[in-house]
């Protein structure tokens, strides 16, 4: 059995439901504490065969009740539903279901004092549904609660307050929360309830000057005041906006000098559910939150990891002597790009050091000889090709200056030694079904520096892309990313971590735009950054910029997991030594061939 919250758009009452029938059924003896409450018994349902819809096996006067709620208010939440599964016997289900929520205080602030005590002994949310039935949606709303000023817990308790509108409050920050008692307790204000509660708490840009992290004095645009001058409003939000994310970003900075490992700034927005979180000191990895409610107010949460970085945290501390081989710390946790973001990297990175290796074919005869005595991924020998399921990552690189300069060389190649341009450089037997003796005779008369430029393209065809050697020839060469690649529609498309996108931002159009910008969405951010490189909306151009990811060495945005960094770390050590490289050799005869 599956426990789930489904839409009540996608249910509808089974045949085989003995109550099934055209008449709505009478459910005025269950509809107040459904419309107090919600529903807490699963419905139980079944696929109905269509896509994502249910057939309701039982639950169909709850089903009904809901039906109301929504023609009275014009919103529902989502139900909970017990999914059956081939064998499942529905009474039973039903009756396992109704005795583990009689094991439950019916009163939902006991619920939550009893869900908190779990949570500390170490059950975790899901843990929680299974045992008493319950979808993991409504205990996660139970445990939200803790979040409530206690005497709104009690009005809660005392029904006072309804569902909705204590879920409302919820996300409330604490000063939302105390104004809205003051107007609770004042007999000549209104309290707003369930979706005027929601309007109340998001709705406008009526932004008080109290959530300012700024300087009021030093402010340039202009502040509203009431007669009597002791609230005030800004005017201008955009304007406001700017200042406060410069302060927020002036902030996270702060926390980062006085020593903690990282700072995270939350989506406007977002809310930090302290369930969800583990407290834990600086010295043992504690990060920052910063939590920005839509009306500007900003909330600090010192000294804590999501529940997923906490156990990382502590398997890293118990594999520290493991870990005395000098794997970077960074190579745990979250990566800072997405799989097939650092599919292109590599790909781009690995096209960039070919087109340069062919100028440089002693290098390349060296690198040849290398793979015969170490052996190689691709020595079999086989053409490295971008094996990538991403369309749009396949005709970028497949397009970029750097594949084609290199493609131009090869098929330079391929006429010098009297085959097509289509024909394959490596492959069984040779190029293309070539015996390899016939490509042996066709060497033969050739001199020196033409066998060269052979090597030199048939080692780029060879050459494994996302691996060390591309770094040490890459560094080697100074391979000079700018002048092989420029940001394209594909590139931006893959960026979606705000973080990163605002660690781009400011690499391009320097600190303070970061920062004003640091709470924005990735889709503004990457917008202001292709506005410096393409120099429009009043932004000043920047010219053959290109991302740390790409550069030779590599360099990260954060501190979280780049492979390539971990590979340049790997043989940096071993390029250092190495003599600077030649200058690239002249190559008439590719361009006799041509």
């Amino acid at each position: 059995m599956q426990l789930a919250n489904i839409d009540l758009g996608k249910l509808s009452v089974s045949t085989l439901n003995m109550r099934h029938g055209k008449t709505a059924p009478d459910v005025s003896d269950i509809l107040p504490s459904i419309r107090a409450r919600g529903v807490l018994v699963p419905l139980l349902v079944r696929p109905s065969g269509e896509d994502e819809t249910f057939e309701i096996v039982a639950g169909r006067r709850r089903y009904f009740a809901s039906r109301t709620l929504l023609e009275e208010s014009g919103e529902v939440d989502p139900l909970p539903c017990a999914i059956m599964e081939p064998g499942d016997d529905a009474a039973a289900l039903e009756a396992s279901l109704i005795e583990n929520l009689a094991r439950l205080d019916p009163d939902a602030v006991t619920q939550w004092e009893t869900f908190t005590r779990l949570v500390k002994q170490g059950r975790t949310i899901e843990d929680i549904g299974r045992t008493f039935g319950l979808t993991d949606l409504y205990v996660r709303r139970i445990l939200a609660l803790g979040n409530l000023q206690p005497r709104i817990r009690a009005l809660y308790a005392a029904d006072k307050i309804d569902a909705r509108t204590v879920r409302c409050l919820t996300l409330a920050s604490k000063t939302q929360q105390k104004d809205w008692l003051a107007l609770h307790d004042d007999p000549e204000q209104y309290a707003p309830t369930g979706a005027s509660l929601k309007a109340w708490l998001f709705g406008g840009q009526s932004i008080p000057t109290k959530v300012a992290l700024f300087d009021l004095d030093a402010y340039p645009g202009r502040i509203k005041t009431d007669l009597f001058g002791e609230d005030g409003y800004f005017e201008d939000a955009d304007l406001f906006w700017t200042c406060q994310n410069e302060a927020v970003a002036a902030l996270r900075d702060r926390y980062l000098e006085d020593g903690w490992t990282a700072v995270e700034v939350m989506d406007v927005g977002d809310y930090f559910h302290g369930y969800e979180y583990e407290k834990t000191p600086k010295a043992k990895g504690g990060k920052v939150f910063i939590a920005v409610s839509a009306r500007g107010e900003v909330t600090i949460h010192e000294g804590y990891l999501s529940g997923k970085e906490a156990r990382k945290a502590r398997a890293a501390a118990a594999k520290a002597e493991a870990e005395a081989s000098g794997q970077s710390v960074a190579a745990f946790g979250k990566p800072e790009v997405t799989s097939t973001m650092q599919t292109y990297l590599d790909l781009h990175r690995h096209a960039a050091v070919r087109a340069v290796l062919t100028d440089h074919p002693g290098v390349a005869l060296r690198l040849m000889v290398a793979h015969a005595i170490a052996g190689s991924s691709l020595w079999s020998v086989k053409v490295e090709g971008p094996s990538v399921r991403n369309e749009a990552v396949a005709e970028s690189v497949e397009t970029c200056p750097a594949e084609t300069a290199f493609d131009a060389k090869r098929r330079a190649v391929l006429a010098l030694l009297g085959f097509g341009p289509d024909d394959p450089t490596v492959a069984r037997g040779g190029f293309g079904e070539t015996p390899t003796v016939e490509v042996f005779a066709r060497l033969i008369p050739l001199p020196d520096d033409a066998v060269m430029a052979v090597a030199a393209v048939v080692m780029g065809e060879t050459l494994a892309a996302g691996g060390p050697l591309v770094e040490a020839v890459g560094a080697y060469l100074k391979v000079d990313m700018g002048q092989w690649w420029t940001p394209d529609p594909v590139f931006f498309d893959l960026i979606r971590d705000r973080p990163v996108a605002n660690a781009l931002l400011k690499d391009v159009g320097g600190k303070r735009v970061a920062d004003a910008n640091v709470s924005d969405k990735v889709k503004t951010q990457k917008a202001i950054v292709r506005d410096f490189l393409d120099g429009t909306n009043d932004r000043p151009k920047v010219e053959r910029w290109t991302p740390k990811w790409l550069a030779f060495p590599p360099a990260r945005y954060t501190d979280r997991v780049f492979p390539p960094v971990e590979r340049w770390a790997g043989v940096k050590a071993v390029v250092r030594r190495l003599p600077p490289p030649e200058a690239p050799a002249p190559q008439p005869y590719v361009l006799a061939a041509e």
